[in-house]
Formats: structure tokens, sequence, C-alpha cells
């Protein structure tokens, strides 16, 4: 007979970590598919300074393989398998992955997001050595440095603003005539004196030797390219939620996957947590909540439906 997981937890980053112990710890049979290294984002990362419990900065690697050593403790199942889809046949769930079906009676989706990449020279072999897509992770090894932030949406002024308490030279550069923020925000942004605000100004190129020194801007309006020297480049041109595996799941417009206070999806006993939920604020410690409720969740529903069982 095909075995039925308790859970299933699609993504071993931070979020599906979280979920994995707390969802073992629970009793559970767990297994956990995440087609790259446990981690996710923050293995390449090397050094982490705002994960709590760690005043000096964790190397992003060390810090995934202490949450997987801690799920694996407990009885959680690894395997870098590929899910490729996720459907509900009556009350289980079918994952079908690239190595077969496997079967489950509640799944958890960790699946994360992508950050949108500029696609410029420099971004790819800079990326940790000055290139960064969060300012809350990296800013602070920045502090009093020339900065630069390429966006123009919320994210990009949130996190211009917060850069521009760790430096007096923070230059804002964006490929359209005004923001696509909320006017508030980019009010409050136009009105900082620690940030330079240049609209119709791309990056072209990213440069540096060990770290980043130096762009390559193109002023579209003027048609002409001129250098900049910065000590860090942070990205904020949006990012693609990776819900290709899971169909007919309520979206919001941003196309993350919306839940409840539970992390229970539209879909009954499929959870999600992390950085693919609909969610205001994306960092390490909150996908680790998350992905702690979801798998609390996971095990509520599952009790649920042993205790319809019984009736």
């Amino acid at each position: 007979m095909e075995t039925v997981h308790d859970l299933i937890i699609i993504g071993g980053g931070v979020a599906g970590l979280s979920a994995a112990q707390y969802g073992a710890r629970a009793n559970l049979k767990v297994l956990v598919l995440e087609e790259m290294a446990a981690g996710g984002q923050i293995v390449p990362v090397a050094g982490l300074e705002n994960y709590p419990g760690f005043p000096e900065p964790i190397d992003g690697f060390e810090l995934s393989q202490r949450f997987e050593e801690q799920a694996v403790k407990f009885g959680a199942e690894f395997e870098t398998w590929s899910a490729r889809s996720v459907s509900k046949q009556g009350k289980v769930f079918v994952i079908e992955t690239d190595r077969g079906s496997l079967r489950a009676t509640s799944v958890i989706v960790a699946t994360g997001a992508k950050h949108r990449k500029l696609g410029v020279p420099g971004e790819e072999e800079f990326a940790g050595r000055g290139v960064s897509y969060c300012a809350t992770c990296d800013g602070p090894f920045f502090r009093g440095k020339p900065m630069l932030v390429a966006g123009g949406g919320d994210a990009a002024c949130d996190e211009a603003m917060f850069l521009s308490k760790l430096s007096d030279r923070v230059v804002m550069v964006h490929r359209r005539d005004r923001f696509r923020a909320q006017k508030s925000l980019a009010k409050r942004v136009l009105a900082n004196e620690h940030i330079e605000v240049r609209f119709n100004t791309e990056v072209k190129e990213i440069k540096g030797d060990s770290q980043v020194k130096q762009v390559l801007l193109t002023d579209k309006q003027n048609s002409r390219e001129y250098s900049e020297d910065v000590a860090a480049v942070f990205v904020f041109i949006g990012s693609i939620p990776q819900t290709q595996v899971i169909e007919g799941v309520d979206l919001d417009e941003g196309g993350y996957i919306k839940s409840d206070p539970r992390m229970e999806t539209s879909i009954k006993g499929l959870f999600v947590a992390g950085d693919v939920r609909a969610t205001p604020f994306r960092q390490l410690v909150v996908a680790a909540g998350e992905g702690a409720i979801a798998a609390h969740s996971a095990s509520q529903y599952i009790d649920e439906l042993k205790g319809e069982a019984y009736l």
C-alpha cells in the first residue's frame, strides 16, 4: 500500500524547516521536499545579523544546517525531489514529483519567492558582496557608506527610508518618471534629505573588485551614461512568488497565496508559510513563525480528520 504521510512540506527554506520541526514535534510523519539545498535563499548569505538569538553575524549556510538538524532530530525526513503539482483527491493530497507520486493528509507550501533581478553585468558576480535584495538584512554592513537603491514601488521606498537611517548618501534610481509607490510613502522619500532620487535612470552595470565599488547608470532623459561610486546596490523591482505547484488556490493581486491567520489557504488542509504567502513583511523571523503556525494548524486539521473517522 502506498505510504500516506501526515504532512508534506514543499520547500526547505526557513519557513519549511521551521514547519518541519514543529510538525515532527507534534508526532506527525513529516516529509520535506526541497529541490536544492535546505535553507533556500539564506544559504549563500555570508553574514546574517538580524536573526534573534545571534548577536554576532551567522553564516546563512550554518544557520540553515542548524534548522535542518533540529528538524531531523525530531523525526522529519528530507528528500531532494522537485514537486511538480499538488492536487486534492477526496481528503488526500497527491503530490506529483520528478520521482513519482506522493500522498499526504495535509500539505504546507513554503516555496518562497524569487527576487526579480536587474539582469545587468555584475549583478550575479557581486551578489552577497555588495548586491543585495534585503536592506534590513544587509544594510547595516554598509553603515555610513554611499548606497544605491534600484526600484520605485512600495518596497523600494520603504527600504530606501531604512537605509537613510544608516547613511546620509542614498541614491535612488527608477526607470520611470514617477514612483509607483503610495503617494504618502513617495512623498516621504522625496522629502528625505539623505535620499537623492533620480527618475528616468537605470542601472546598466555593476563594477568592483572583491566588493561593489561603482555602478554605471543610464540617464534616459538626457541620453547619457555616467558612473557613480557606491559600496552597495539594493535591488527592489519586485519578486516572483513560486506558486507553480498548486492550482485553484486564492491569490492576491501580486500572485501571492492568501491565507487566514492559521496559515490555511482557500483549500482545506493546504497551508502556506514564508515568502510565497501574502504578507506585509518578509523576513527570516516572520517565515519561521509562519512555519510554526502552519505546522500547528496542520496538526489540528489532521486531528479533526481522525476524530471524524472515529464517529
